[in-house]
């Protein structure tokens, strides 16, 4: 049984920053309803928490709110760089950062519903949206709202039970170890690849929250293999040695999934609208993408206020075409870089990569790994692919003729 029909303007399903940042930009009189299926926002962690400095300041994301590393490195399997980032990256702290984006809507007519997951949803005749939703105590009712905002992740959950889109197929799938700080430099990071990553990286840093984090991903279904499976190997290879760091003590295990499929620039459907890791907006070279969920969150704030307020949807195709003038054209080079790097790359070719890292002009490095290309990075991805694509055509040619 139904109870009563709930009635807002705005519907958020997800209360991760996108939906979030979407509830803070909103005018603090437009009805919203936020529907999160965790009992607290930034609890269970499922983000690693990589960011940048600059960003983070041009958000207002208050200093408490992340860690700024001093010492960032790579290792491959055979070889070691320290990286010239400078004091330019950082690492979020995830819960406190969450809390903080939801309180910037406390204060609005919003409601948020914690503990309340998102069943399914159906278009009404007058062109609202009638979704479905249940509590962890089994109870059900429904939300009756004129827009919907689609902030569920990977799952894309209102565009799936509206057909609007299917889930995707190629996911990057994340495990972390969370230890004491201990003995660990407090700001040093560092990321790994080769045979230890198949088909993704893995990383090491230290939390805000004074806790040191050991994690691996990878991308299925580029590989068979499970992120924990990856990381019982390179638990097995003494990681205290290799990376110089301390695993001492106990340790927690966070999660995570995210698309890793090409930038779909329509964001737009009608009174729905998608954003966050729903739009793709992880970075297709690190998978870090909480400061363009802010973002463009936000900017869906203020559009969706506008159209809510005037019923003009010209405001929600002016999101759609920032996002897609932002991030189209970097993407694309960028989820080039992502499907050549989980082509199972030999150790010799990471090796070359991790030392070419220190080379860089700071700059550079920093605009790649955000998948922020220029031209001339942009022709060398290019070239750098095509040419990877003929070896492995003469590769196979040649063992054919070997063969006859």
């Amino acid at each position: 049984m139904h109870s009563e029909i709930r009635e807002c303007d705005v519907l958020i399903v997800g209360g991760g920053p996108a939906g979030l940042s979407v509830a803070s930009t909103l005018p603090d009189d437009v009805s919203t309803i936020i529907v999160h299926q965790d009992r607290e926002i930034g609890k269970p962690v499922r983000t690693s928490g990589g960011s940048w400095v600059a960003a983070l300041q041009a958000l207002g994301v208050p200093e408490h709110c992340y860690l700024v590393l001093e010492k960032n490195e790579a290792y491959s399997d055979n070889e070691h760089a320290e990286l010239p980032l400078g004091k330019n990256a950082a690492i979020l702290a995830i819960t406190e950062l969450y809390q903080w984006l939801a309180s910037l809507s406390d204060h609005k007519d919003r409601d948020l519903l914690l503990a309340t997951k998102f069943l399914d949803c159906a278009l009404q005749d007058d062109g609202s949206i009638l979704s479905d939703i249940r509590t962890r105590d089994g109870e059900k009712s429904q939300i009756r709202s004129k827009y919907i905002v689609d902030g569920t992740g990977w799952h894309t959950s209102v565009l799936h039970s509206l057909g609007l889109a299917e889930k995707p197929e190629r996911l990057g799938v994340g495990i972390e170890y969370e230890y004491p700080l201990g003995k660990n430099d407090p700001t040093r990071a560092f990321i790994f690849f080769g045979d230890s990553a198949p088909s993704g990286y893995g990383w090491g840093f230290p939390t805000p929250e004074g806790m040191f984090r050991l994690g691996i991903g990878v991308i299925n279904p580029d590989t068979d293999l499970s992120p924990r499976d990856v990381m019982n190997k390179v638990m097995e290879n003494n990681p205290e040695e290799r990376f110089g760091i301390d695993l001492s003590g106990d340790y927690t295990v966070n999660s995570g999934i995210l698309p890793s499929i090409a930038y779909e620039s329509k964001l737009v459907y009608g009174n729905v609208i998608r954003v966050g890791d729903s739009a793709n907006f992880a970075t297709p070279t690190m998978g870090e993408g909480i400061r363009v969920c802010i973002e463009f969150g936000r900017l869906l704030g203020e559009n969706l206020g506008k159209t809510v307020k005037s019923g003009n949807r010209w405001h929600l195709w002016k999101y759609e075409w920032a996002c897609r003038i932002r991030l189209q054209k970097d993407y694309f080079f960028g989820f080039l870089m992502n499907t050549r790097g989980a082509q199972m790359l030999s150790p010799d070719q990471w090796d070359r990569s991790v030392l070419r890292m220190k080379t860089v002009d700071p700059e550079t490095l920093m605009q790649t790994l955000r998948s922020e290309f220029r031209f001339k990075k942009m022709f060398l991805i290019v070239f750098f692919s095509a040419k990877g694509r003929l070896q492995n055509l003469f590769r196979k040619l040649t063992s054919i003729l070997r063969r006859r």
